[in-house]
């Protein structure tokens, strides 16, 4: 078993034309609630009140605003890979391709 294999885009594109492919059923409003929801998560709404209140001062808008820039990093990368593989997959296909 090979740890670094790699394939080419068209090897995985190629392998997309069979049968066991998998089928895009999501669109581009269930694909962008679905990453927001990924990034935000529920804790945001949970415990930044309560430890933002005890443990830290006025920076923590700073901290929000940091990490919101690099979650828009995040997903113009994910966006860039998905150009670059046009085909039904997600990180691991990303990953596979070379």
């Amino acid at each position: 078993m090979d740890l670094l294999r790699r394939k080419s885009v068209t090897d995985l594109q190629n392998e997309a034309l069979t049968d066991h492919s998998l089928k895009r059923a999501l669109g581009a409003l269930n694909l962008t609630l679905l990453g927001i929801g990924a990034i935000i998560g529920t804790g945001i709404f949970v415990l930044t009140g309560t430890v933002a209140a005890v443990n830290a001062g006025p920076a923590v808008v700073l901290s929000f605003i940091l990490a919101g820039i690099a979650s828009i990093f995040a997903a113009l990368c994910y966006s860039e890979f998905a150009s670059l593989v046009p085909m039904a997959g997600s990180a691991y296909t990303y990953g596979y391709a070379t």
